[in-house]
């Protein structure tokens, strides 16, 4: 029985160390998933990543990652969110819903993604509203017998807590993603990063 095992990451760095490592341990490629914020990935400036990257639109090509799964990263405008970079079934299934969803739909589908992956519908909130704030999201189909490993390369790559960061989320008022609202803009993103940021040793 295959089971979904799910991580946030204040750094796109973090997130790419956990799929490396998934990806290591055999998990297959296209077992994994990552979205992530287009502002994560190049946070000294902004990028004219959201060109051509319309509502709904498909993947599109972007150039970076080294193998594997990150060799496939490509452009993705989620609804509420704005121009992500992903790779793997997950954004595959979100492009998709996109392609076919009306104006306030679903989060462009990457909501429904996630809950019809195994996702609850209170995580796939949460974690589409991470991916918003400028976080990366990881997700990893694998057998029931790998959900400690995997759950552990996970948290081994600085996995958010995602109970401590819900609960911060709600105490500003937050009670669900709403793909109504516009995108975070590049400061807003900026601040919310700097304010998870860990300490430099």
């Amino acid at each position: 029985m295959m089971r979904t095992v799910t991580g946030l990451f204040d750094n796109y760095d973090d997130a790419s160390r956990a799929v490396d490592q998934l990806e290591s341990s055999g998990i297959p490629s296209n077992d994994i998933s990552i979205v992530s914020h287009e502002r994560s990935r190049q946070p000294e400036h902004d990028t004219k990543a959201a060109e051509g990257a319309g509502t709904g639109a498909g993947l599109g090509a972007v150039a970076g990652g080294t193998g594997g799964l990150l060799a496939g990263l490509g452009m993705l405008a989620i609804p509420g969110v704005g121009p992500v970079v992903a790779a793997g079934w997950l954004a595959a299934m979100a492009a998709g819903a996109a392609a076919g969803a009306v104006a306030g739909g679903a989060a462009g589908g990457i909501i429904g993604a996630m809950i019809d992956s195994g996702v609850s519908e209170e995580d796939a909130h949460f974690y589409a509203e991470g991916v918003r704030r400028g976080g990366t999201m990881v997700v990893a189909r694998v057998d029931e017998s790998r959900v400690n490993e995997a759950e552990g390369i996970m948290r081994a790559a600085n996995r958010v807590d995602v109970d401590r960061r819900r609960s911060a989320y709600a105490q500003e008022g937050w009670t669900g993603f709403d793909a109504s609202l516009d995108p975070y803009s590049p400061d807003e993103v900026d601040a919310e990063r700097a304010r998870w940021r860990r300490p430099i040793a």
